[in-house]
């Protein structure tokens, strides 16, 4: 596995490659390109840090919003020279559902809900509140993200390890411009696998099937029985499923 690091449309942008397809995986809050490191060793491809995380560049004037990341998305894969990609997203990984027909093949984890009707958990109410949401940020620690936010140990250290003022600037910017976040999700056509931990405590896990029969193309939903907002940890069959789905476009 290699890190790379280039200034795409003036941001220094950072991600993760492993040998194999062209698959993208994009992270969610408030996690970073590492979280799919038991996804690259399976499959290869390519794990981004999206701007305002992990490693990549965060400018304070940075739009860090659903049209930002709309506008940056295609501008990193024309740096790759991808015109397709096979996408695995997780929570406001969704940002990347705007690639369209740029989506060859799709794996959509435990999404934010790019649909009228979704109602935010209350991290989410939080952060977008002026002066509280900071506040949370501040005090934001391991036991909490432990505690409060259900990450294991390991999860936590991974988190904290780039936790900065950029990222905490970042995420409350994002929960903060969500009002607008709605995508035309049909306009993906292709083949789709919705996973969704059935004991999601962010998202309710009703959404896998709406956004299930949003979606423009051939679209099979799953829910992980006593798995949480992140369905995969401890679950290598979770894994395992993926990589199958994921591979189906590569032979």
């Amino acid at each position: 596995m290699e890190r790379h690091h280039a200034e795409i449309d003036g941001t220094l942008v950072s991600w993760l490659s492993a040998p194999g397809p062209d698959v993208l995986y994009v992270h969610g809050v408030p996690d970073s390109a590492e979280m799919w490191t038991p996804f690259l060793e399976r499959t290869g491809g390519i794990a981004i840090d999206l701007p305002g995380f992990g490693a990549s560049g965060k400018p304070a004037e940075w739009p860090y919003s659903l049209a930002g990341y709309a506008a940056f998305l295609p501008a990193f894969l024309d740096h790759l020279g991808l015109d397709r990609v096979r996408l695995v997203v997780h929570d406001w990984g969704a940002v990347a559902l705007t690639l369209g027909e740029r989506i060859e093949r799709l794996v959509a984890l435990d999404t934010v809900p790019m649909l009228p009707g979704h109602r935010w958990h209350w991290v989410a109410r939080v952060w977008r509140t002026p002066v509280v949401g900071e506040l949370g940020m501040g005090f934001t620690n391991r036991f909490l993200l432990r505690r409060l936010g259900g990450l294991s140990a390991e999860h936590a250290d991974q988190v904290l390890r780039s936790f900065d003022h950029g990222t905490q600037r970042a995420i409350l910017k994002l929960s903060r411009s969500a009002d607008e976040n709605l995508v035309a999700l049909d306009a993906i056509t292709a083949p789709a696998l919705v996973l969704w931990g059935e004991r999601d405590r962010y998202l309710d896990p009703a959404w896998a099937g709406r956004i299930g029969a949003a979606l423009g193309g051939e679209t099979r939903v799953e829910t992980v029985p006593g798995a949480g907002h992140w369905p995969w940890l401890g679950r290598s069959e979770i894994l395992q499923n993926v990589q199958d789905f994921i591979q189906l476009s590569a032979s």
